[in-house]
């Protein structure tokens, strides 16, 4: 019997580490969740699980700044999107004053000395709180037999657990040297490397 099977992928942390990896090689996202579900196969396999698993669904989570990234939210929106079981899901993120502390004179900062330019940064929120809504919900649905999960983040880790224990598995595809605790908590792991050669366009 076909185990169902559902991809989650934390856009940022995948392309970050895949241009490191890669040397900024282009990915062929078309091409990304088939060899997703092979390699996952291929880890189930080396426990006698045969099965063949059948891709419900490939969700793939990103933040994107509104006024700076517009081209990439184009692209996801009317690219990735449109791919044969994909969902995109889009948190933006909004610029956050900040203010910079000096070890030396003790003084802390709002605006660069220089310019006078105010301190902001762009944090990431919202993107792990909706893949482990997602991961949590469609478990408790039984939408899924087994969650790929694209990250190499620790923060999943308790979300891992409690899936785990409700006797589903998922598995890690994080990248090789990262991760270590989350492919720890994981059914199985397999490194992302080992397939992103086949992925190059």
């Amino acid at each position: 019997m076909a185990r169902r099977t559902r991809i989650f992928i934390d856009f940022w942390n995948f392309q970050l580490s895949w241009n490191a990896a890669t040397t900024n090689a282009k990915c062929d996202w078309k091409a990304l969740s088939p060899a997703i579900i092979n390699a996952s196969a291929s880890v189930l396999s080396t426990v006698g699980l045969l099965d063949p698993l059948d891709l419900e669904e490939t969700l793939l989570y990103a933040s994107v700044d509104p006024i700076g990234e517009t081209g990439l939210r184009e692209w996801l929106t009317n690219t990735i999107d449109r791919l044969p079981s994909w969902h995109v899901s889009i948190r933006e993120r909004a610029p956050q004053p900040r203010k910079v502390y000096c070890k030396s004179c003790k003084h802390t900062m709002s605006n660069c000395p220089q310019c006078a330019h105010a301190y902001v940064s762009k944090p990431e929120k919202g993107v792990d709180a909706a893949i482990v809504t997602d991961m949590l919900s469609l478990a408790w649905q039984d939408a899924y037999d087994i969650a790929v999960l694209v990250t190499s983040d620790a923060d999943f880790v308790p979300a891992v657990e409690r899936i785990q224990a409700r006797g589903l598995k998922v598995i890690n595809a994080g990248w090789a040297g990262r991760g270590h605790e989350l492919k720890g908590a994981c059914w199985g792991a397999f490194d992302l490397n080992t397939i992103a050669s086949s992925l190059y366009r």
